[in-house]
């Protein structure tokens, strides 16, 4: 038996907690032609946009770069953000050293360092949706057109 559906205020806290605090996000991306693709990425968060990093030939880099949209899926499949975002495509020098600075001592990992070239995708969130199980799917919106709902 399932919990009370949680208020979506908690879901929001709960959302903010994720993006404050969790590593990894899956990344959806499709090419020009639809062909989907889906892979973990490592994140940081400023409080306003997700900032990854990926191979600039990668499927996924190249899809980013092509079409700037995202879908994420942050969590768990019992309890799942879903963000729809909007991403800019950075150079890999771009990016101020402190915040690339910042991305690494978060996630483990220097993208400026590989000799194989690398971009930064600032995602900035235009929904985003969150909910555990079925009862507390009505109420999953949270935010809508990049801002929030609740």
């Amino acid at each position: 038996m399932s919990a009370e559906p949680r208020s979506r205020a908690q879901r929001r806290r709960d959302t903010e907690h994720r993006l404050t605090h969790d590593v990894d996000v899956w990344v959806a991306s499709a090419s020009a032609d639809g062909a989907p693709y889906l892979v973990p990425l490592s994140f940081d968060w400023d409080g306003e946009a997700m900032l990854v990093a990926t191979s600039a030939d990668s499927p996924t880099g190249r899809n980013l770069a092509t079409t700037r949209v995202a879908r994420l899926g942050l969590g768990h499949t019992r309890d799942v953000s879903m963000i729809d975002g909007d991403v800019e495509v950075l150079e890999i020098d771009a990016v101020p050293q402190e915040r690339g600075n910042r991305f690494t001592a978060r996630t483990g990992f220097d993208p400026r360092t590989p000799a194989t070239p690398y971009r930064w995708f600032r995602i900035t969130p235009r929904r985003i949706q969150a909910w555990r199980e079925v009862n507390e799917m009505p109420d999953r919106e949270l935010m809508r057109d990049g801002c929030w709902l609740v």
